[in-house]
């Protein structure tokens, strides 16, 4: 586990852990402008919270061997996953419930009112779909299915490292 705890120290995992952040949005905007899949305001949650993923990579990215600068990608990362994690959870109960009136799905998001970012970066943050729609499904999971999966995996990653790197001396370089 000492060589988990020395990788949070170094540069090149959190850069890696910003650049599958960041192919994932890339990703997303495929679905969304090339196999025109409208995303919804869960979708719109999802993706700010791979935002906050991205973000904790850079954040780790500009001092790892700062204690204060990897606690803070840590958390972060961490705040951002599980979040992530519990959206795409309550997404995947919208789209198979039975009861129509369980679940509401918003119009519009519910951003700070300091930075509504649907109105400044529409073609991004904006929602347009339904959220009880499944648009798209491969190897039988719908897009917040896969999600669950992606986030549970940022989510595991995230515990396994922090722990690793909280209870583990870091082997010297």
């Amino acid at each position: 586990m000492s060589w988990l705890s020395s990788l949070s120290r170094q540069r090149a995992p959190w850069i890696l852990l910003a650049l599958v952040a960041i192919v994932l949005e890339v990703t997303a905007l495929y679905f969304q402008y090339a196999m025109d899949l409208a995303p919804c305001i869960m979708c719109i949650y999802q993706r700010t919270a791979v935002l906050g993923i991205a973000a904790a990579g850079i954040i780790g990215a500009i001092n790892p061997a700062n204690t204060f600068i990897r606690l803070l990608g840590f958390a972060t990362w961490l705040v951002a996953s599980i979040w992530g994690l519990l959206i795409a959870i309550d997404h995947v109960d919208m789209q198979t419930t039975t009861d129509p009136f369980a679940f509401v799905c918003e119009f519009e998001p519910n951003f700070p009112s300091f930075m509504p970012l649907h109105e400044w970066i529409p073609s991004f943050f904006a929602a347009t779909g339904d959220c009880g729609n499944i648009d798209w499904q491969f190897l039988g999971l719908s897009m917040p299915g896969w999600m669950q999966v992606v986030f549970a995996a940022f989510a595991a990653a995230a515990i396994l490292v922090t722990l690793a790197s909280l209870f583990f001396k870091a082997q010297k370089s």
